[in-house]
């Protein structure tokens, strides 16, 4: 599930992101994606790719990795998102969810090192 109001475009010094084109109220579910798993051995050859930047540590040690389907891959990392995230192992499933209210073409940001929302825990890319 994609809300249609979201959409992708270009992102000031980061290639692609998610924006939206209405106005979305906090703590609203805007997407809900499925997610395809791969093990340690699939996450060891999948870190030697491109896709490295757009996987998510995946299983409670954090030992497997998912690829996220739907926009999941495309929202940028900010260390004051306005976005969460929530990974279901039971489900394989990754949900994004508005922290605060969001304005007409603002683009939505979740926090790579920490789902919940703002951290300021360093990431592996620099920023801008």
């Amino acid at each position: 599930m994609i809300l249609p109001f979201l959409t992708i475009a270009s992102s000031e010094n980061r290639g692609r992101g998610v924006f939206t084109t209405e106005p979305i109220a906090a703590n609203t579910t805007i997407e809900i994606a499925p997610v395809i798993v791969l093990d340690a051995y699939g996450r060891e050859k999948l870190e030697q790719t491109i896709l490295y930047d757009y996987i998510f540590e995946w299983g409670e040690d954090s030992k497997m990795c998912a690829v996220a389907l739907g926009y999941i891959s495309i929202y940028n990392h900010s260390n004051l998102p306005n976005c969460a995230y929530e990974m279901d192992f039971e489900h394989q499933t990754i949900s994004i969810t508005t922290l605060v209210d969001i304005a007409i073409g603002e683009e939505l940001f979740i926090n790579y090192m920490h789902p919940e929302g703002p951290s300021s825990d360093p990431v592996w890319f620099k920023q801008f």
